[in-house]
């Protein structure tokens, strides 16, 4: 039995090393399933998130624009002073209907909420370091080259020339729109309501009146006043800025009370049209948004501290843009040798200028659309400070187009995109956003080619071509980081071309004036011809 005992043990052992082996192919076979089984789910956990991040973002996107018709009664209380019954049934009548037009709520700014993350104000004060380290090499080179200290920003004083003759125009433009749009409006809805006979030939003449006052008054005189004055730069940006917005808020003005005046000749359920009065139309144009309406949701008190820390804020990003050009600009482009065009040169100067490109397009969006507009907001209890959206995030063009600027975006959808599909009956929406493009891109070419007092449609193009490419090519059915690369890359891009050609065109102008120039000649680039001794 020993025997027949121990001449079983190699079978028995090789039996178990058998049964150990496919014990451990299992174990290995069942492990490798369980991390596949892992990971799948790692992934289909991140689709998840992400599909129920989006869904979430725009279902309270659409809460709140549905909310606002039930805040209004309490979000008066709450923001505004109380209003009386009376107030009440007025408000009822200009509430826009449902879906058709914007509403307002009670929101705060992005950065504003961003900036109480740690990580986040870090990467502020990582931009006030480089402001200091800007500072610092200027004053050092000065130093080393005049032995002193200079300190004359002979650059912002020369870009801010003839301040008065600046203050004086707006002040203006501003009397002109806050008298003439509003009685013209009070005159048409007096016609409508039967005041005068013959409300057709009324409502044509004021029409026509209006339309007249928007091309002259608005339209021709600024821009004789800056080009008569040869004003420079900045002092032209300023009145023709302000030129473009006040005209936008006149035409807001009347587009969002002529239907209430016309639903009331139809309807005739009170004695007369309710006209807003003059305090609601003085309010609209001081207010950080394009779309008037005759109550906002307002804050209960107006933080002064707030509004001192934005302006400083809104001076800081001034003298950042300006050591912006001094340190980075002005060297590379007065050191360049007028030479007739060429391409390498252009390439290298496009991708020398993506830096200063960037740095200008990060200081404008936070100089204006961020602080100057929360600090007019806190000054008038304005409470509706969505003035932009995470359009850092975007991983399209169109996503961006959307939320980079929506005080502007807002005017073009509901005015210009809105009302286009409307008279189309909703045929033509390919149209709609061809013609919406070319607004943007014109008015956008006008401001540059008037202050900076020459024609070279370089913005324009980027936003005919690229930009509607872009538009269609990066859609919103582009998901992913790389996206957002692409899209931060083209925007690099595009920030550098404008940079390195107008510059390049600014100097040309200066090194080659042309004494008595044909049509030709004034809307031909200099940069292409000129060619310096």
């Amino acid at each position: 039995m020993p025997d027949m005992d121990r001449e079983s043990d190699p079978g028995n052992n090789q039996h178990s090393n058998g049964g150990s082996h496919i014990t451990s192919n299992g174990i290995i076979e069942a492990e490798s399933k369980k991390m596949q089984l892992k990971r799948k789910a790692e992934l289909l956990k991140t689709d998840l998130l992400r599909q129920f991040d989006s869904q979430v973002s725009d279902l309270m996107d659409s809460l709140l624009e549905e909310s606002s018709s039930l805040e209004r009664s309490s979000v008066s209380a709450a923001f505004s002073p109380p209003m009386s019954d009376k107030e009440k049934t007025k408000l009822g009548h200009f509430r826009p209907p449902h879906g058709e037009g914007k509403h307002f709520t009670n929101r705060r700014s992005l950065l504003d909420e961003l900036f109480e993350v740690d990580h986040i104000r870090t990467i502020y004060h990582m931009f006030i370091a480089l402001l200091i380290l800007f500072i610092l090499s200027t004053l050092v080179v000065d130093f080393i080259d005049e032995g002193r200290l200079v300190l004359d920003f002979d650059l912002l004083v020369y870009a801010f020339g003839q301040f008065p003759l600046v203050v004086c125009t707006w002040i203006c433009m501003f009397l002109s729109v806050l008298l003439v749009p509003y009685t013209l409006f009070h005159l048409w809805s007096q016609s409508q309501a039967g005041s005068f006979g013959r409300p057709r030939l009324f409502s044509a003449l004021l029409g026509s009146a209006f339309v007249l006052y928007q091309a002259v008054g608005l339209g021709l005189l600024p821009a004789y006043v800056v080009v008569t004055n040869s004003l420079p730069p900045a002092s032209c940006f300023i009145i023709i800025i302000e030129q473009v917005r006040l005209m936008m808020k006149a035409y807001s003005f009347v587009r969002e009370n002529v239907p209430k005046v016309l639903s009331w000749a139809n309807d005739k359920t009170s004695p007369g049209p309710v006209i807003p009065q003059v305090s609601q139309y003085l309010y609209f144009l001081f207010a950080p948004t394009l779309i008037y309406r005759d109550k906002y949701p307002r804050n209960p008190v107006t933080r002064w501290s707030y509004v001192a820390t934005k302006f400083l804020q809104v001076l800081g990003c001034l003298f950042y843009a300006y050591y912006v050009f001094v340190r980075l600009c002005i060297p590379q482009f007065r050191s360049i040798s007028m030479q007739f065009f060429d391409l390498r040169a252009m390439v290298l100067c496009v991708f020398n200028s993506i830096l200063p490109g960037v740095l200008v397009l990060l200081l404008a969006f936070f100089a204006f659309l961020h602080c100057w507009l929360n600090a007019f907001a806190e000054m008038l209890r304005f409470a509706d400070r969505m003035f932009y959206k995470d359009w850092w995030n975007s991983t399209s063009f169109a996503n961006y187009y959307r939320t980079w600027n929506v005080v502007v975006h807002d005017w073009l959808y509901y005015y210009i995109y809105k009302d286009f599909l409307l008279i189309s009956q909703k045929r033509f929406r390919l149209a709609a956003m061809l013609f919406v493009f070319t607004i943007s891109a014109v008015v956008h070419e006008y401001i540059l080619a008037v202050c900076f007092g020459f024609f070279y449609p370089v913005l324009f193009c980027l936003f005919m071509f690229f930009g509607m490419m872009f538009n269609f090519i990066l859609h919103d059915r582009r998901k992913g980081p790389i996206w957002n690369v692409i899209m931060w890359t083209a925007l690099f891009l595009g920030q550098g071309v404008i940079i390195c050609l107008y510059s390049q065109e600014w100097y040309a102008q200066r090194y080659c004036p042309l004494k008595e120039p044909s049509f030709l000649e004034l809307i031909t680039p200099r940069s292409w011809s000129c060619q310096r001794d």
